[in-house]
């Protein structure tokens, strides 16, 4: 079995960012398609490959966005996603964790605190896959329990590493699961399932002041308890 560059992995995962501002050079169907190929290589209980994608581009990609950008606009929003993706009250060390990265993301664009309208241009920027060519969207069947929830997390960072691997960057979008009732009749997403999230899938723009954000992670000595090792 030939060894694969641990470095090179290493590198697709250290690399990927989440992208706010993209170039519009297209990406071709094959190239997509390869991407999701290897990410459903991800492991799933009893291989039950919970996840469904929808790819847009070119037209259809405006149409997605035109008619959630509409409801946005309108101030039309559901009354909660369908699944909560965040806390109903948050807590530390999340509550400051979620603070920090959204003022030094604001800093990057000179949104000052209390600049509500500019924020909320920035938020709206989400339902243009942030000028990404390809959009992605997920489902999962509503009647599957946590454990797929889970490994559609494990696809997910597939489909984000792949994409690295291909010179190509993403941005994971929970956003969109607030319009699901806007987005399936434009899709055709049928009622047994449920929006997990968007993506954005692109080149970055390198000269965006956005893109040049980079969050902190913790340590591995932060959050593991080790037991049992020689030093």
């Amino acid at each position: 079995m030939s060894l694969i560059d641990p470095t090179s992995v290493d590198h697709a995962i250290l690399s990927r960012r989440s992208i706010r501002r993209f170039l519009p050079t297209p990406i071709p169907q094959a190239t997509v398609e390869a991407i999701l190929d290897v990410s459903a290589r991800a492991p799933s209980g009893t291989n039950m490959q919970p996840w469904q994608a929808y790819a847009v581009a070119g037209a259809e990609r405006d149409r997605l966005c035109a008619a959630v950008v509409e409801a946005f606009d309108a101030g039309s929003t559901e009354p909660t996603q369908e699944v909560p993706y965040y806390p109903d009250r948050f807590f530390e060390p999340y509550l400051g964790r979620r603070r920090t990265v959204g003022w030094a993301l604001y800093s990057t664009l000179g949104i000052a605190r209390g600049e509500d309208a500019k924020m909320q241009a920035q938020h709206r920027r989400n339902f243009l896959f942030f000028d990404a060519p390809v959009g992605l969207v997920f489902t999962i069947h509503r009647d599957l329990a946590t454990g797929s929830w889970l490994d559609y997390g494990m696809f997910l960072q597939n489909v984000m590493t792949a994409a690295r691997a291909r010179g190509l960057d993403t941005c994971p979008q929970a956003a969109w699961a607030r319009y699901h009732s806007v987005m399936r009749p434009v899709l055709g997403i049928p009622p047994e399932a449920v929006v997990v999230c968007g993506m954005a899938l692109g080149y970055a723009d390198p000269d965006a002041p956005e893109n040049t954000l980079q969050t902190e992670r913790v340590p591995a000595r932060d959050f593991t308890t080790f037991q049992g090792f020689i030093d």
